[in-house]
């Protein structure tokens, strides 16, 4: 390197960090095949199962979402992707913008292999904003050695709204496995927003595992570049496996509004998330922090891991927050899957979407979180149809007309009044999803199924049913939400999985309400104001475009009364 060049490396740190001497690598010397992949999407005509409104590239595979923020006015998000093909391989990082979460841009791809620490893959990471306001990206990459270790990138130009060209540090990998350290250098990825400490110092945590332990590795950094490993992790839990993509955030105790990592009191909570690679499913637990020990610990009476609390009890995965600033609020995304078969996947040249972000809070119970489509998104409602407060016999079905029902948000919500002949909860049904499988939407009731009725063909040959179920439990009413894919497609290739979760709602004294987003190939519903959270990706035969229809239905015994019924068509947005 010349002196010229050197100068301009020392200048451009000093200038972003303020302190030590740091060269810089350009993360866009090679890969340039990767950086034009703003191409047309194929017609929608041909392409029945693209969203209108979530998230995803032209094409080809999209996984994890990479490094969430808000910065100079505009929303990034980064994301996993291959831009040689619809199946997982050749990841780099995609990048786009958005003024307002509804609507983006693309760029070219921000962060792909390029130096020894990452040359065999750049995998996921998070976004730190630092106290000058200029963002940071931890991310893992892959070494020669096929070892998994922690990288930092920053922006080449911070005054960039739109942040295009980043940089990696020379001193990559900031951490990494050694004989030392004992980590498991196949399992120590996805490095967290960092945070500072009372102490001063940035804290960050690591996914990792030992045997069947899944941890959260915690390190400490005065500067942001040398970090250390602490001689204990932030927390661990056994026989929860390999803790991918963790996140640990604080929630307010008292009030909906989201809080940043800096805030210190009594008044808050927090949270810690693994995706569990064992299962993919997001588990949480709320709990307590030890500032001065770097020790965090679920509330008593948390279930870690799987049997635990999940954001989402459907296709829902690889799941990241950030603290959105310009509306003090804590959102998440998270990536939705496919359920067709890899060769359709290829078929169609694209794999893999954004769930909606989600506004996330703390219930006022303190047991759990509570998630809600951003308000943003309501700005597509066109042509609204408000159906009157009707009863609703036990074995019918009512259409919900004027939507279009393939391109949908729909909110319905249910009153029952009698309880007399509620069917009786078995203590050995502990397990929703798999009492959702036994009792599917077909499976007729007493207080229940009632729901709705998405992407349904005209002679019913394809739906998927997303419903409730009332039991009556020991000592009060059990609420079974359930998403029932087993008749969504003719297509027998997808997998039709049914989910389930069980809803802390009293029915008795509050009426059920549902909520579902209705995209094409992806249906999100949120049930008991967002206490639960059931992502499914069908893809039916019949039911798509005009042909698909919106039915409320009451497949139980007993009557139930319709209180509310809204439905809005869905404008398309411009994504990518």
């Amino acid at each position: 390197m010349d002196i010229f060049s050197m100068k301009l490396f020392f200048f451009l740190f000093a200038l972003f960090f303020g302190y030590g001497v740091f060269e810089l690598e350009a993360s866009h010397h090679i890969y340039h095949t990767f950086q034009n992949l703003q191409e047309s999407a194929v017609s929608a005509s041909s392409q029945p199962y693209r969203t209108s409104y979530h998230f995803q590239p032209p094409k080809n595979w999209m996984n994890d979402p990479n490094g969430p923020m808000i910065y100079k006015g505009l929303y990034h998000l980064f994301y996993q992707y291959n831009p040689k093909g619809a199946v997982w391989g050749n990841i780099v990082w995609g990048h786009s913008t958005s003024k307002d979460l509804v609507n983006w841009t693309p760029h070219k791809v921000a962060i792909y292999p390029s130096q020894p620490s990452d040359i065999n893959g750049t995998w996921s990471g998070s976004a730190t904003i630092l106290p000058d306001g200029k963002p940071a990206i931890l991310y893992t990459g892959i070494n020669p050695l096929n070892q998994q270790v922690q990288n930092l990138a920053i922006p080449k130009n911070p005054s960039d709204p739109y942040l295009i060209e980043w940089v990696k540090s020379p001193n990559n990998p900031l951490m990494a496995p050694t004989p030392e350290n004992q980590i498991n250098a196949s399992s120590f990825r996805d490095p967290t927003t960092a945070w500072r400490g009372v102490d001063g110092r940035w804290k960050v945590i690591v996914g990792s595992k030992i045997n069947r332990k899944g941890l959260a590795y915690l390190y400490r950094s005065k500067d942001f570049v040398y970090w250390i490993k602490a001689k204990h992790p932030l927390h661990s839990a056994k026989n929860t496996g390999m803790w991918e993509c963790v996140d640990f955030f604080p929630v307010s105790a008292n009030s909906p509004v989201g809080v940043e990592m800096s805030v210190l009191g009594s008044d808050f909570k927090y949270v810690l998330k693994a995706s569990l690679d064992d299962t993919k499913h997001d588990c949480y637990t709320i709990g307590e922090y030890d500032h001065v020990k770097d020790r965090y610990t679920p509330d008593e009476g948390s279930v870690e891991g799987d049997p635990g609390l999940r954001y989402d009890y459907g296709k829902f995965y690889a799941s990241k927050t950030f603290f959105d600033s310009a509306k003090n609020r804590r959102l998440l995304w998270g990536w939705l899957n496919e359920s067709s078969s890899v060769s359709d996947d290829i078929k169609k040249g694209w794999a893999g979407i954004q769930a909606i972000p989600r506004v996330v809070w703390l219930d006022k119970s303190g047991k759990q979180l509570v998630q809600w489509p951003i308000q943003e998104i309501e700005k597509l409602r066109v042509n609204p149809v408000h159906l009157p407060s009707q009863y609703l016999k036990g074995g019918s079905v009512v259409e919900v007309p004027g939507v279009t029902a393939s391109q949908a948000d729909v909110e319905i919500t249910f009153k029952v009044s009698d309880f007399s002949k509620a069917e009786v909860l078995d203590p050995s049904w502990t397990n929703p999803q798999l009492l959702c499988s036994r009792k599917g939407g077909s499976v007729r009731g007493s207080l229940g199924p009632f729901g709705l009725l998405v992407l349904a063909s005209k002679g019913m040959q394809e739906y998927t049913s997303v419903f409730f179920r009332i039991f009556k439990g020991q000592n009060k009413h059990v609420v079974l939400m359930c998403s029932d894919q087993s008749r969504s497609s003719l297509n027998p290739d997808n997998d039709k999985t049914m989910y389930g979760a069980f809803v802390d709602v009293d029915p008795v004294h509050e009426q059920l309400s549902l909520r579902s987003l209705i995209d094409h190939s992806v249906v999100e519903s949120f049930g008991g104001h967002g206490k639960n959270c059931i992502s499914a990706r069908v893809y039916p035969m019949l039911a798509i475009n005009e042909a698909a229809h919106l039915y409320a239905f009451n497949n139980g015994s007993e009557a139930v009364t319709i209180t509310r019924l809204s439905a809005w068509s869905m404008k398309k947005a411009h994504i990518n």
